[in-house]
C-alpha cells in the first residue's frame, strides 16, 4: 500500500493533535519486526494518530523505519523528531448490525397532573418501557398487542 499524500496544512494540523498523544507502539534493539508491525498497524486501526518511539540511536536506520512503515501500512508520515515517529491513516467507519428484531428501549416522559386553579401542576418524570404506553391520565399501562380479526385469519 502506497503511502498517504498529505498538504503542509493538513499534516500541521496532525503534528498539533498529536503533540499531547503518549507513544503507543514501542520499537526495542531488534528493530521492525512483523509483530511490530502488527501492532503499529492494529494501533492506527484503533486510533488513527499515533505516536511510535524507537529505541535505536542511529538516525538513519529511525528514519528508515519510519518510511517503511508509512510505505507498508499505508499511513501518512506526520513527523520524525527525534526518537518519537508520527503517523496517520484514517479510521475506518465502524458498521452496525441492523437487528431487525428490536424493540423500543425505554423512554423518559414527563407527566403534568393538574390539580386546583391557582395552583402549580405537579411534574412527575416517569420512565416508560419499550411494552408500555401512557394513557391520558398519566397511568403507564402494558401495551396490548394487536389482535388479529377472526374472519380475516379464515381463507377460503
Amino acid at each position: 500500500m502506497p503511502q498517504i499524500q498529505l498538504t503542509p496544512a493538513e499534516r500541521r494540523e496532525h503534528r498539533a493533535n498529536a503533540h499531547h498523544l503518549d507513544p503507543v507502539v514501542l520499537i526495542g534493539g531488534d528493530g521492525l519486526t512483523p509483530a511490530v508491525q502488527k501492532e503499529v498497524d492494529a494501533a492506527l486501526a484503533a486510533h488513527g494518530l499515533i505516536k511510535v518511539r524507537v529505541f535505536n540511536d542511529d538516525r538513519a536506520a529511525r528514519e528508515a523505519m519510519y518510511q517503511q512503515l508509512a510505505h507498508d501500512l499505508g499511513a501518512a508520515p506526520i513527523q520524525h523528531i527525534g526518537k518519537l515517529l508520527v503517523l496517520w491513516r484514517p479510521v475506518a467507519p465502524k458498521q452496525k448490525a441492523a437487528d431487525e428484531d428490536r424493540k423500543p428501549g425505554p423512554r423518559d416522559v414527563k407527566v403534568l397532573k393538574f390539580g386546583r386553579p391557582g395552583q402549580r401542576p405537579e411534574v412527575k418524570q416517569l420512565r416508560v418501557l419499550g411494552n408500555q404506553r401512557l394513557t391520558s391520565g398519566g397511568q403507564v399501562k402494558r401495551a396490548k398487542p394487536k389482535k388479529k380479526s377472526v374472519k380475516k385469519g379464515q381463507a377460503d
